[in-house]
């Protein structure tokens, strides 16, 4: 009698998203979610949304112009991003994605030149080295074109944050990403991250209110709540035996480094939320920081934690940070082109104060 040994060789890859990719995800979230906070006070008017959606503007514009080239460093070849117009995919949403984005971030820089043209025209006026520059941009008050692209710019905007849920929930592969609760966790914690980047902006780079500090604390609380809500869903999804939240729950159940990872992400979720709660008013530097972080935390865990869970095989893969452009420089130098496009815009135009000539002609000036 014979017996025959079968032996099963697993081979070990490297991930296939790397940190490029959270810093894309990260930052473009950052951008539509700014975004939607400028409308209020730029294209509906709201007189105590002022200010808060000037700072709004200038965070959207920062991450709207620095994501795109986490993207395409992401795909390590510049020039395959070319393909994606060369050869459209009809079905995929990474197709449809690459059309969406430059779609967004052109209709996002003409609306925030149409609703910053007047202040541009205005600062020309003062003179100074930048007096030519101001003078090129600057134009008239049109708030009738501020709405429309605004409007255009909301389109975009939703079909961004669509598309980079969907591309990421439709790989069924990665347990941890093939929920359908993904793309609403996505949305919901790049407007916290939003929120919180207007937060900063608006106290170190755009004139520090306490009312507007109040004002967007509140809906940090808010939104935060709406985000732990989407996580006890999942949860609940999971205890109930749906996939693949369910597979997850096995997966991991015996991983400390998950363990890990679900206190991380339980403190960057509460404790943005009780500061905002507890204490609105000076303390927009703090919450603002933290809510970055919660919103970054999910896309590391959701992004570079799913791949950690082995499609075939047994055991968990341990992904290491590297040092070069592919990890810790690569995510530095991010850092480095988003300060790079803060300090242009700040020394283009004055920030400080609340809507200026051309966006206060949008408002109205009469709505509350």
């Amino acid at each position: 009698m014979s017996s025959n040994i079968t032996e099963i060789v697993n081979v070990t890859r490297d991930i296939a998203w790397e940190p490029w990719a959270v810093q894309y995800f990260f930052l473009i979230g950052l951008s539509y979610g700014a975004f939607a906070l400028t409308l209020p006070g730029i294209v509906f008017g709201s007189r105590k949304w002022a200010k808060a959606s000037r700072s709004a503007l200038l965070g959207a514009l920062i991450c709207g112009f620095s994501a795109p080239v986490a993207l395409l460093s992401d795909l390590h070849s510049p020039g395959r991003f070319i393909n994606f117009y060369l050869y459209p995919q009809p079905g995929s949403w990474m197709s449809w994605g690459s059309f969406f984005l430059v779609a967004y971030t052109g209709l996002l820089a003409l609306y925030a030149w149409a609703a910053l043209a007047p202040d541009l025209r205005t600062a020309a006026a003062e003179g100074g080295p930048l007096a030519l520059p101001r003078r090129l941009l600057g134009a008239g008050t049109r708030p009738g074109l501020v709405r429309a692209l605004g409007l255009l710019a909301l389109v975009a905007a939703a079909l961004v944050a669509l598309y980079t849920g969907m591309e990421t929930m439709l790989v069924r592969a990665r347990a941890v990403w093939n929920t359908p609760l993904l793309p609403f966790l996505f949305l919901a914690t790049a407007f916290a991250g939003a929120i919180g980047l207007t937060l900063l902006l608006e106290r170190f780079a755009c004139g520090n209110d306490r009312a507007t500090e109040v004002l967007l604390n509140r809906w940090l609380a808010g939104t935060l709540a709406v985000v732990g809500a989407l996580g006890v869903a999942w949860w609940v999804r999971g205890l109930g035996g749906a996939q693949p939240e369910a597979t997850v729950l096995a997966q991991t159940a015996g991983s400390a480094l998950w363990h890990a990872n679900v206190v991380w992400m339980l403190i960057a979720l509460a404790a943005p939320f009780a500061v905002a709660a507890v204490k609105p008013g000076g303390t927009g530097w703090l919450s603002g920081a933290l809510a970055l972080h919660a919103a970054w935390a999910l896309r590391w865990v959701v992004l570079i934690g799913g791949q950690d869970l082995p499609k075939t095989g047994a055991g968990m893969y341990h992904f290491v940070i590297a040092a070069g452009p592919e990890g810790w420089a690569g995510m530095i130098g991010t850092a480095g082109l988003w300060l790079l496009i803060l300090i242009v815009l700040t020394t283009l135009l004055p920030w400080s104060g609340a809507l200026g000539s051309g966006t206060a002609a949008v408002a109205g000036g009469s709505r509350s």
